[in-house]
């Protein structure tokens, strides 16, 4: 990661940096109990909590282990989620992968514009050689965005999360750089062939 925060962009997305100002919105995102149900934190009881999750995102870019975009429709400039890379593990090359999208905003095809130019970055940018993500089985519609995007399942991390009170198994999808390389099936589509398949998968890892 270079010094500048790494602005990017997809047919209908700004990622940007996240900002105090954003707390509000995602206040609403974080605080809706469905939206959250497999994100692994509880969700948010007061408007303070989206302010200090807003700090994280920015120490993670500040001590260089992660980046956190803020996803912005450009028609409207309306934050709708975010989006990002953490647990950068710069001696071996890898890290994890997250995101959350507003309710309101699923199975439209955004969430996976905005992943697919994470990966490009992740890889490209950062030459990383593997991403990797955890996902409640359960969280079936964010699983199968990953899938589309060229992730493999891997295997089952028992108990690995807690949240609601509970344990949690996840799923363990990981990608590698030359598969991405290879098949990079979403630089090879149309931008409106690519968001009339994806239509069908959105949602929050």
């Amino acid at each position: 990661m270079d010094h500048s925060f790494p602005v990017r962009g997809t047919p209908r997305l700004l990622l940007r940096e996240i900002v105090d100002a954003d707390a509000p919105a995602l206040f609403a995102i974080h605080s809706d109990i469905e939206t959250m149900r497999w994100f692994g934190v509880d969700p948010m009881k007061e408007p303070h909590e989206a302010i200090a999750l807003a700090t994280l995102f920015a120490s993670w870019f500040a001590s260089k282990t992660g980046v956190r975009w803020a996803l912005v429709r450009r028609i409207d400039n309306q934050l709708i989620g975010t989006a990002g890379l953490f647990r950068w593990n710069k001696s071996w090359h890898n890290c994890m992968i997250g995101f959350e999208l507003a309710r309101s905003f699923h199975r439209q095809g955004y969430m996976i514009e905005a992943v697919s130019s994470i990966l490009h970055y992740g890889f490209n940018d950062l030459g990383l050689n593997r991403i990797q993500a955890e996902i409640h089985p359960k969280n079936t519609a964010s699983g199968t965005l990953i899938e589309k995007l060229g992730f493999k399942l891997e295997g089952v991390h028992r108990e690995q999360g807690f949240w609601g009170n509970q344990f949690h198994d996840l799923n363990c999808h990981g990608l590698l750089a030359r598969d991405w390389l290879e098949s990079d099936v979403e630089s090879k589509r149309a931008p409106n062939d690519r968001r009339r398949r994806s239509d069908d998968a959105d949602d929050r890892t």
